[in-house]
């Protein structure tokens, strides 16, 4: 928890006071306690030490049953909740801001940031649409001509927002309002890119979605019981409540439970096939093949542990290898979207984002390692799983002239008879 006087922080500086004069206050959001009365009551026995403990595992256990919900009702529900918690997220930021930015009753700083959500959300959301539903784009006139122009519409609607807050600026605090311009900016490209990712994460199959953001959840929990029953070393004096033990305890625990969770989930099509937009129904349909990485391998344990497990052979399924660096990249790397957050959070000397959750702050201090987590499993996905996209590779040929078409045609022709394949297909 941090400091609740009204000294320095550790690692502030002369510039950060002058700042938070300029800004109007050194705490922009106050906190309060807003545990629900019928959990005070049950726990006021209990110390506040003990009363934190259950009140976080009571709503743990609720949002992971809410999880569980919004994974059985579908994809489309599932970034439908994204969507809705990247809106939130934005909020949460971007109130920490206004409440700085309103003691001087500029115009527009709010009206505008909102303006520019929705831009960029146009933006990328237009590209996903244009690139997984591509036959239902071409089938609707209106829908073709938006997605024939959508780069030029996108950029038309930021610069009619650039404009307006040019015309908004104000003699006296221009370095104020470009200040909170770069916040709104920043707060995009935290927020909105990487929720984007999440739903391409999602349509790469739904086990790309759930095991990443299982792993930080259980990472996330297993260092908090670690570190509350064992913690004694601390970690990083950012959060001066993690610890050493902590730390190494969740990587253990998160690097196991990534293991058994692919197992179980690799053997469901439901989990592992892509999720795909079905043009004849006019829905999300997930039943494939499985791929290479969903069909069970038989590998050779190292000579040196063979004596220890009384094994040779092991059947696993390749991703499950896989899920070994992500639970990793959650356990080591992940926390440190917490520790930024954190950075950030003493900077204007509050506690956490928002009350949304009780025990848990805001929506973003749940989130805070999982966008970072969703950017990791992207950049995964691009680097070591997934090759160039046939079914795109046509959309695109099927939206080239009939001359090009047939220039591409005549190439890819040829190649493939100096290859041997299509005089050996002939044959055939």
């Amino acid at each position: 928890l941090l400091p609740e006087s009204d000294t320095k922080l550790d690692g502030e500086t002369a510039s950060d006071s002058e700042s938070k004069s300029e800004f109007g206050g050194s705490s922009p959001v106050p906190t309060s306690d807003d545990t629900p009365e019928v959990l005070n009551r049950a726990l006021s026995n209990l110390s506040s030490r003990w009363k934190n403990w259950w009140v976080r595992g009571i709503l743990t256990l609720a949002m992971i049953t809410f999880f569980f919900i919004i994974i059985y009702l579908g994809p489309m529900v599932l970034m439908t909740i994204v969507m809705c918690v990247q809106i939130k997220c934005f909020h949460e930021i971007i109130t920490i801001g206004y409440n700085v930015y309103h003691s001087y009753d500029l115009p527009w700083f709010r009206t505008l940031s909102w303006y520019f959500l929705l831009c960029v959300n146009y933006f990328f959301y237009g590209e996903t649409v244009t690139d997984y539903f591509f036959t239902l784009v071409q089938r609707e006139e209106p829908l073709r001509i938006l997605s024939k122009y959508h780069r030029f519409i996108s950029f038309a609607l930021y610069l009619t927002g650039f404009c307006m807050f040019v015309l908004s600026l104000v003699k006296k605090h221009y370095r104020l309002q470009f200040y909170m311009f770069g916040w709104t900016h920043v707060t995009l490209l935290i927020i909105v890119t990487q929720s984007h990712l999440i739903i391409h994460n999602l349509f790469e199959g739904m086990i790309w979605f759930i095991v990443p953001i299982s792993c930080v959840i259980c990472n996330d929990i297993m260092a908090y019981m670690f570190g509350f029953f064992f913690g004694r070393t601390p970690l990083i004096k950012l959060s001066p409540k993690k610890t050493w033990e902590g730390f190494i305890g969740g990587f253990f625990s998160t690097v196991l439970f990534g293991l058994l969770l692919s197992y179980v989930m690799s053997g469901y099509r439901c989990f592992t096939c892509p999720v795909e937009f079905n043009n004849d129904t006019n829905s999300f349909t997930v039943d494939c093949e499985p791929s290479e990485l969903f069909q069970l391998q038989e590998y050779n344990i190292p000579v040196v542990l063979q004596s220890v497990v009384g094994w040779k052979t092991v059947r696993m399924y390749p991703f499950q290898i896989h899920s070994i660096a992500l639970s990793t990249f959650a356990s080591l790397i992940g926390p440190f979207g917490g520790f930024f957050a954190s950075g950030f959070k003493r900077a204007f000397k509050i506690k956490d984002f928002a009350n949304t959750i009780p025990g848990h702050g805001g929506i973003m201090d749940r989130f805070d390692c999982q966008y970072l987590m969703a950017t990791f499993v992207n950049v995964y996905i691009a680097s070591f799983i997934r090759g160039p996209n046939p079914s795109k590779l046509i959309q695109q040929f099927l939206t080239l002239r009939p001359d090009q078409q047939l220039h591409i045609f005549n190439t890819l022709k040829a190649h493939l008879v100096d290859r041997g394949i299509l005089g050996s297909l002939e044959d055939a």
